[in-house]
């Protein structure tokens, strides 16, 4: 009888034993995932800045009326470029500052050539830096004048030819107005922003030229049109077949409303992607 008791004891242990560890293993797997996914969570990522002066710019462009339009420089002056997770998401149609819940800035300076390349050429990498994972769905920078450079002095300066008719026309466009621009988020073919631990994400600052120009590839009364300055204002004061022009020289020779219009459309100019931005200049003394 005492064997049996012994023999009955040791059979319930077998089961009871192995089914108690198995239980401490599953215990311990799960506690050690848990941790794997917060050290994902809170492991940074690359965030990338791009500037984008899209294919009218790499590639050149027909103007509303009719000049061919191709650039060499397109120089940017950026400044102050920072990146934001805001909540809630940030509206441009009602401005103001991003209610930021993490932000990043991604360069202090920067002058970049936005002609540079040619079609096939990605949007020009700005900067890149180590931020926390998480969705970048705000991003602002100015233009200020540059200090150093190839564009020293200015915000913006343009380098190009225009032809129409056998016709061609060198041009330098010095724009020396300040500008600062609050934008949402992306909008395009593809998200942007969303970094995932240990990996990459990209945002981008669009600019959109064809509000100055115009696009001929169009009807003359759409919208893009109607609101741009063209080129022919800058053919009718050219001196010596050529456009060198800074701020001062546009206010003094571009008709009243053809210079009003002028000013009006540079605040347009930055975008990120289609998605609109807050737009202002920044006041010169």
């Amino acid at each position: 009888m005492k064997m049996r008791k012994l023999l009955l004891i040791w059979s319930t242990l077998a089961f009871v034993i192995p089914s108690a560890l198995l239980s401490s293993c599953q215990t311990q797997t799960t506690e050690t995932e848990t941790e794997q996914t917060q050290t994902t969570d809170n492991t940074p990522g690359t965030l990338q800045l791009r500037a984008n002066g899209e294919d009218f710019v790499r590639e050149g462009f027909v103007t509303k009326d009719g000049w061919k339009v191709t650039f060499d420089q397109l120089y940017a002056n950026l400044v102050e470029i920072t990146a934001y997770q805001t909540d809630p998401p940030y509206n441009a149609e009602t401005g103001g500052k991003p209610e930021a819940k993490e932000q990043v800035i991604l360069a202090q300076t920067k002058t970049v050539d936005l002609a540079e390349g040619d079609e096939t050429a990605e949007a020009i990498l700005v900067s890149e830096v180590s931020a926390p994972s998480g969705r970048y769905n705000a991003l602002s920078w100015k233009m200020l004048k540059a200090t150093v450079g190839p564009a020293q002095g200015y915000s913006l300066l343009m380098n190009g030819t225009a032809t129409k008719d056998g016709q061609s026309i060198p041009f330098t466009l010095k724009i020396d107005q300040e500008l600062e621009f609050t934008c949402g988020d992306f909008v395009g073919d593809e998200r942007k922003g969303i970094l995932q631990g240990g990996d990459t994400a990209e945002l981008e600052a669009t600019f959109h030229f064809d509000h100055l120009f115009g696009d001929g590839s169009v009807a003359s009364d759409d919208e893009i049109n109607t609101g741009a300055l063209g080129f022919a204002p800058l053919v009718a004061i050219a001196e010596g077949g050529k456009v060198e022009a800074d701020m001062a020289t546009l206010k003094s020779k571009l008709s009243a409303d053809d210079y009003q219009k002028l000013m009006a459309i540079l605040p347009s100019l930055g975008h990120v992607g289609e998605g609109h931005c807050y737009e202002s200049l920044v006041s010169q003394n």
